[in-house]
This record gives C-alpha cells, structure tokens and sequence, in this order.
C-alpha cells in the first residue's frame, strides 16, 4: 500500500495525488534537474523515488504527456519534450525555481549557512517515525542511482524536502527550497564527476543518523558541513568556465537514464 506523499503532509492547498507528482516533475524540468531530451526514469522507479505508487505516477505522466511536456512511446522510455514549463500557483517554495540563481554563489551558500542550517534543527525535533523511514527509504533508493546523476538528484530532492517540511516554520522551509534550487543545472554537472554521488550520499548517512538521535546541534553541523561540499562543487562548475559566479549558464550537459552523456545534436 502507498503511503501518504512526502514532503507535503501539511500542504496549504488541497490536490490529488496525481497532481502533486506532475507538480513535483515540472518543478524538477524549471529548476534544471530534468532537461530537454532527458528519460524519466521507469515508472516503478518514480514511484520508489518519489514515495507514492505506480498508478499515481502513471496518472501524473499521462498528463504531462497530455500537455506535451514529456514525450511516451511505447517500448522506449519517457522523456522531456518541452522545458517551457509554468510552475503551478501551488508549487513547492517561495519564488519560482530559478530566479534564486540571478545571486552569487557567495550569497546563496551564506544564506544556507545561516537559514538552512536553523531550519533542519528545528526539523530534528520535530521530525516524525514516518519521515525517519521515508529518509532511510530514500538513502536505499540513492544507493541505486550511484551512476545516474539525474536519478540521484530526484531521489536528493525528496530527501531534502522532506527535512526542510519536517520544520514548523512553513515560510523559512519554502525560502531554504529556493535556495536549494540554486544552479541545480550545475549541479548535475557536478555529480557526474567521479566519487561526487558517493560523497553526497555518505553525507546523507550522517544526516539520518543525527536525525535519529533527536540532535539539533549534530544535524545542523552535518547540514553545515553537507552545505559547504555543495558550494565547493558549484564553484568547481564554475571555475571550469562553465559559467559565471551567479549567473545561470545555458550549456549543460543532459544525461540520459543510465548516467552516460548524451551526444550533442
């Protein structure tokens, strides 16, 4: 049986479950996870990904098929037809998913510093079983995405997400979403660099393990420390002449299911 979604347990608008995954894949395609040309991955994947069942992924990528954002071929994998998305009025954060990237990366990482890492304490104290067993669900779930970077930053997001949500905070966990938005483009670039998922995903283990002994201080140093390897890769991207410090770059690098490059067109 599907549990109930995460992160959203106390989302402020009402919609159907197929609706939130569609929302949470056209976030993914806005915010540079997802880009033109990418495959989905299967739909028993999205679903172990994403907590909810296959129908309901089923149902979401109907939709989106419907709407002409992703393309669905029978005997071949879905993949992403169109980029010019709208974020829904419901959508997760407080601005859209890229207009954090207009700040420098000096900026953004001293606003996670400072934001993110209070958000999460307070998440530690309030963090349920549920969302404990959603988090270890998720680390065995990036465990199998050690070579795909665009899988394993979906399965990043709903980790990240369902921590942030764990905080009574609502509007400080939605301003941490958007900085976690930040260059995620980038990002992707970043995790196809070898050991770079592994060192996420140790980072993870720690993360869950602070989690679990309802210490605020250890969670936040381990988000701390988690935080400034993410800036460390970005500015890497950077410093790579991909792009400028703060600005959002158009030559990325798609990646298809099983983690290889694609070739340019």
């Amino acid at each position: 049986m599907a549990t109930p979604l995460s992160p959203l347990h106390e989302t402020i608008h009402k919609q159907t479950a197929k609706e939130m995954i569609r929302d949470k894949i056209i976030s993914m395609i806005a915010s540079g996870i997802l880009q033109l040309g990418d495959e989905l991955p299967s739909e028993r994947e999205l679903a172990t990904m994403l907590m909810v069942s296959r129908e309901t992924v089923r149902g979401a990528i109907q939709r989106l098929a419907g709407e002409g954002v992703v393309q669905v071929s029978q005997g071949a994998r879905t993949r992403v037809a169109r980029v010019d998305v709208e974020v829904s009025a419901q959508r997760i954060g407080v601005t859209n998913p890229t207009s954090i990237n207009g700040y420098s990366l000096e900026a953004v990482h001293a606003a996670r510093l400072l934001v993110e890492t209070s958000v999460v304490a307070d998440a530690a104290r309030n963090l349920s079983a549920e969302d404990i067993r959603r988090l270890e669900d998720s680390i065995a779930a990036q465990e199998q995405a050690l070579n795909d970077p665009v899988r394993f930053l979906i399965c990043d997001r709903e980790f990240h997400l369902t921590i942030y949500y764990a905080s009574k905070n609502r509007l400080l966990a939605d301003f941490v979403v958007d900085l976690y938005t930040y260059m995620l483009d980038h990002r992707r670039i970043a995790m196809a660099q070898p050991g770079a998922i592994e060192k996420s995903l140790e980072d993870h283990r720690f993360i869950v393990r602070a989690l679990k002994m309802r210490n605020p201080e250890a969670v936040s140093a381990a988000f701390a420390e988690h935080i400034l390897r993410i800036h460390d890769t970005s500015r890497a991207v950077d410093e790579g002449g991909l792009a400028d410090t703060g600005q959002k770059t158009a030559q990325t690098i798609p990646f298809n299911a099983a983690g290889g490059k694609k070739e340019s067109a």
